[in-house]
């Protein structure tokens, strides 16, 4: 005989008494530790340690729970019982609703402390600073490439780079009433006005496109004005009152953009390997011919395959370059060794952006 609603709804009740009984004795646990980390002096936040844990209840889920939500759902009662504590200090282009913010949320849980900045380059000085023990900055985009900003910033800074997050990023056209007439101005990052630029020339051909520091940004200053729209995420919409006029703007339909999570080695050192890692560097090398070819040398003698090369002007009036590369693999394995020690020979600068496991 078939369950009545009622008697479904009681039995999920008594789940839910269940489920947090447990959430507090798993608390209680985690207390503990951290106890054990304060005496010692290690590090609270692991983020190796996490994953390993996420891991292992999704190849263990005989349920109808999907693989993904659990790792949703786990992240965040990691971060709730980190933060018993003392909540992670991270660092992200504000204000509330950005697509930094979501990244961030990703990868720590929302049981973080928000350290809000407004630019990418604030990110950089708050957490070198010790404001924040962690920043999340944009790195790339599939549909525009590198962020170029946190590239040169990256270059001088003392942090590394320890984890990355991604994710699909659906741009949408928020503004104070639902309809698409009579809009004057479109607010948004320059990259997010790029990315969305087919649509707007074919929507609102007539519309002043204006850069704001954020997309969230953006949608705060369309709040003040009807005849203004931003270009941003539903979040932000909530956040300052505005309606989604047209959903999923961007030009390109798998729009992508990588986060990197970066911090001073001595809050976090590198991540030990996983199988599924990424070395990033910053190179440059003597102008010379054949050079950049020399590059490549040791890393097809040694096998190690490499998954991205970017040239950044040097700013030396020389017509000089930085390279910024990523190899697969972790410093550990003898062959990435190797390649690494025998690319830095060659180099006339060389820097290792950090060593970290790539986003699944």
């Amino acid at each position: 005989m078939a369950k009545t609603l009622p008697e479904l709804r009681s039995q999920i009740d008594a789940v839910d008494l269940e489920l947090i009984a447990l959430l507090n004795k798993r608390a209680a646990l985690a207390h503990e530790v951290g106890e054990i980390k304060r005496v010692e002096g290690s590090v609270v936040f692991r983020p190796d340690r996490e994953n390993q844990v996420i891991a292992n209840l999704q190849a263990s889920n005989q349920g109808p729970l999907k693989t993904h939500s659990i790792a949703i759902i786990w992240r965040e009662i990691m971060s709730a019982c980190r933060a018993l504590e003392a909540p992670l200090r991270v660092a992200y282009l504000g204000p509330a609703g950005t697509f930094s913010e979501q990244a961030a949320i990703q990868y720590f849980g929302g049981s973080m402390a928000r350290v809000l900045c407004v630019s990418i380059d604030e990110v950089f000085r708050a957490t070198a600073a010790g404001s924040a023990e962690f920043g999340v900055v944009p790195i790339e985009n599939s549909s525009e490439g590198v962020i170029s900003r946190s590239l040169d910033l990256l270059l001088n800074s003392p942090l590394h780079i320890i984890g990355e997050t991604s994710f699909l990023v659906r741009h949408n056209l928020l503004r104070l009433t639902p309809l698409l007439d009579d809009i004057e101005v479109v607010y948004a990052h320059p990259q997010a006005l790029a990315q969305c630029q087919d649509w707007l020339s074919t929507h609102l051909p007539h519309a002043d496109r204006r850069a704001a520091p954020s997309n969230a940004e953006g949608a705060r200053l369309a709040a003040a004005n009807p005849t203004w729209a931003a270009i941003a995420s539903e979040r932000a919409g909530s956040e300052f009152g505005l309606h989604v006029v047209s959903y999923a703007i961007q030009d390109d339909a798998f729009n992508r953009t990588r986060f990197a999570v970066v911090c001073l080695p001595q809050t976090l050192a590198a991540p030990q390997a996983t199988g599924n890692d990424c070395v990033s560097l910053i190179v440059s090398v003597t102008n010379r011919p054949g050079a950049v070819h020399d590059l490549l040398v040791p890393l097809k003698r040694h096998k190690v395959s490499m998954t991205r090369f970017e040239s950044r002007p040097a700013r030396s009036g020389q017509w000089e370059y930085y390279f910024y590369i990523d190899l697969a693999g972790h410093p550990s394995q003898s062959n990435v060794a190797a390649a690494l020690e025998e690319l830095r020979s060659l180099c006339a600068f060389y820097k290792v952006l950090g060593t970290y496991p790539l986003a699944e």
